[in-house]
């Protein structure tokens, strides 16, 4: 997970290091992967609740089973499903956005499992 994080582009590899420590602070017993060229955690036993992908411009945080969040992730479409997502873009600072508390929902939540 360090190295992929190390390789991120830019501002998108100090956004990574933060969205890292932000999920592990929040989830302690959190196991981590890199699966589909993203970063994926999850809890054993229970599945993956969240990932996120390197874009151009942005860092997209998908949760699996984002329907059940509250408040709901802004991302989404009709093709989604249950998956929600946020967009961050350079400049934003996490600590201002639900993501600590979406990232603590979604870690009580069965996980999905491919």
């Amino acid at each position: 997970m360090q190295a992929y994080i190390r390789a991120m582009p830019g501002w998108k590899q100090q956004m990574g290091r933060e969205l890292d420590a932000m999920i592990v602070a929040t989830v302690p017993a959190i196991q981590k992967a890199v699966k589909w060229n993203s970063p994926f955690y999850g809890m054993e036993g229970q599945g993956w609740f969240i990932s996120f992908h390197v874009f151009t411009h942005y860092l997209k945080v998908t949760f699996f089973h984002g329907t059940q969040l509250e408040p709901l992730p802004p991302g989404g479409t009709a093709k989604s499903g249950e998956a929600r997502w946020i967009d961050l873009h350079e400049g934003v600072d996490i600590s201002t956005t639900p993501l600590e508390s979406w990232i603590r929902q979604a870690a009580a939540l069965p996980g999905w499992k491919p």
